[in-house]
């Protein structure tokens, strides 16, 4: 049995981001507004423009990311 060495690491963490990532991204598809109710900041008002940004941008890293992995 080898020893986990830097790139077991690198992959472990890779795959985790990418594994928070994605949750992420398909929560924020079906609850909009944890951004306003997390961090009590509405940035586009209400209208969800900045929602799908947010989601195209995780889905987008997690996919980079797992193929990173």
């Amino acid at each position: 049995m080898r020893a986990a060495g830097p790139q077991g690491f690198l992959f472990k963490a890779e795959a985790a981001a990418a594994a928070l990532f994605g949750v992420m991204g398909v929560v924020t598809i079906f609850w909009r507004d944890w951004i306003e109710a997390i961090f009590g900041w509405d940035p586009d008002h209400h209208n969800g423009s900045f929602e799908w940004f947010i989601v195209a941008a995780l889905l987008i890293a997690a996919v980079l990311l797992g193929f990173l992995a």
